[in-house]
């Protein structure tokens, strides 16, 4: 019996990529640097599903300027394509703050 599941792990494709001794060692934890300068580098975040507003929005998308800790809370629906995702990106963030150099989703 252990022959024949070698021989399925062997040829099986899914079984191969995902057997842990083919994986490389993800190696330590490295630390984000720290921020220059503010809106530089943001973390983003999703909230949800939360209780439907009047709005039908349901979830929270949270936008977190690393260096100052400012917030963003922009109200969305579950599901919205990411183009609209970035159109709302463009109105609420990059309208007042500019593009920042890095991005870091959670």
């Amino acid at each position: 019996m252990k022959k024949d599941i070698t021989e399925f792990v062997y040829a099986c494709l899914i079984c191969q990529k995902s057997k842990f001794e083919c994986q490389k060692s993800s190696g330590l934890m490295q630390a984000l640097f720290v921020p220059e300068w503010k809106w530089d580098n943001i973390s983003m975040d999703f909230v949800g599903v939360l209780p439907n507003s009047v709005k039908e929005k349901d979830s929270i998308w949270v936008i977190v300027n690393r260096l100052k800790k400012f917030v963003h809370f922009i109200p969305i629906k579950t599901g919205m394509f990411v183009v609209r995702l970035s159109d709302i990106y463009i109105e609420q963030v990059v309208r007042l703050h500019g593009i920042p150099s890095s991005i870091v989703s959670g």
